[in-house]
């Protein structure tokens, strides 16, 4: 891509994470593109090439499952010539930011001095504008211009400030680091979609559970997941606190070991102890007990919607997995093979075995299951045999007979 650029006449450079993580003897992620060249000329050179953002115009180059991002350097918004290409609030939210100038330019519209980092095919040198090549080697992350001017901007940068001093073990920048305390009310000016994505790069970069405990210490977390954090102002013996940490452990484990991870279950974990809650409310009012599970299950889902928007595919598994955990105490030979064939069994065995490393399951019950799953047909029928036994399963009751009346005989 960057030699194709350069031989049709455009200038283009490797930049952002990608020269950062190569710099600092990492694995990329991903790899970012900018050029001079606008958007619409990207697409004319690359036949595999989309353009996608309003906001912020971008031209993404497919390569098989690879997406490489391209972007034409910005200018700062005082030179646009008109309010299509640059548009901020009252308040300096960015709107639209479609402004082209020069890579000095570019290189100050940039969050972080250590994403400002440009590697240069043309002499493999790698040009720096920003003080990012000593801030890299200090390890120290650092916003680049007034930091309560450019959270204003974007406050998803202050989201990504954490992202980044988590992944990458970096201390944040003291100027940096002090508006993030006043501003977190800001993120309620984003769009809940463009947050799932952000909550998904927090969660699921392998470092959740360092980055869970720096989101709340900023106050990050409240304005995303205002129900968990209202809940864990109310925990009881480390309940949930401990339930959400041990799930991101689960998570930071899995992606270590190049396991599949779902945010179905990440989500899932976050916002049980509203749904515990509310479901408690619920049959303390006189709800039985499972329409109250999926009665709290659906208030707090909509609730969420309007902070973090959950997308269909992992809102309903999600509500599976909760809905599904009630199932676990019902041994029953029929409804024991029936629960082991549902698509979803696997995912709402694990969330209930996290459930028992907390005490709110008896752990001898996820034992149970367990071993259920790694006996043979033969063992599993003994077993749920003893489970049944004594413990209250129903038994069959024969009617009683009725009693035929007595006949007097020599009466009429």
């Amino acid at each position: 891509m960057l030699y194709r650029l350069k031989e049709s006449g455009y200038e283009a450079y490797l930049v952002g994470g990608g020269v950062r993580d190569l710099l600092l003897g990492r694995e990329p992620k991903d790899f970012d593109v900018a050029t001079n060249a606008r958007p619409e000329e990207v697409r004319s050179l690359f036949r595999n090439c989309r353009l996608i953002g309003r906001r912020f115009r971008l031209a993404h180059v497919r390569f098989g499952r690879e997406i490489i991002e391209v972007a034409t350097f910005r200018a700062p918004h005082d030179v646009a010539d008109n309010d299509k290409a640059a548009a901020l609030t009252a308040d300096g939210l960015i709107l639209r930011d479609n402004v082209y100038g020069t890579l000095e330019q570019d290189a100050w519209r940039r969050d972080f001095t250590v994403n400002a980092l440009y590697y240069n095919i043309r002499d493999f040198s790698v040009l720096d504008h920003t003080g990012g090549l000593a801030d890299l080697k200090a390890g120290v992350l650092r916003l680049i211009g007034d930091p309560e001017r450019r959270y204003r901007e974007d406050p998803v940068r202050m989201l990504r400030a954490i992202r980044f001093a988590a992944k990458l073990g970096f201390r944040i920048e003291p100027d940096t680091e002090a508006p993030i305390f006043e501003l977190g009310r800001c993120l309620g000016e984003i769009a809940p979609a463009r947050l799932f994505d952000e909550v998904l790069k927090l969660f699921q970069g392998g470092v959740a559970v360092e980055t869970f405990e720096m989101l709340r210490h900023y106050g990050l977390f409240k304005p995303m997941f205002p129900l968990t954090e209202a809940a864990l102002a109310k925990e009881t013996q480390g309940f949930p606190r401990t339930f959400i940490a041990r799930a991101l452990a689960n998570t930071d484990r899995r992606i270590q070991e190049n396991k599949p991870v779902t945010p179905a279950f990440l989500f899932a974990a976050l916002l049980w102890e509203p749904v515990r809650q509310r479901k408690a409310d619920l049959v303390r009012a006189g709800t039985d007990e499972i329409p109250a599970l999926h009665a709290a299950a659906g208030e707090v889902i909509s609730d969420q919607q309007k902070h973090v928007s959950i997308p269909k595919r992992f809102s309903i598994p999600m509500r599976e997995i909760w809905t599904m955990q009630p199932r676990f105490v019902q041994r029953f030979p029929k409804r024991v093979e029936r629960f082991l064939a549902h698509p979803r069994f696997r995912a709402a065995y694990d969330f209930m075995c996290l459930r028992a490393e907390v005490g709110e399951v008896d752990e001898k019950l996820a034992e149970w299951w367990t071993r259920i799953q790694e006996t043979d047909d033969a063992g599993r029928q003994q077993m749920m045999r003893r489970a049944n036994a004594g413990s209250g399963a129903r038994k069959r009751r024969r009617r009683p007979r009725k009693r035929k009346s007595p006949v007097n005989k020599g009466t009429t």
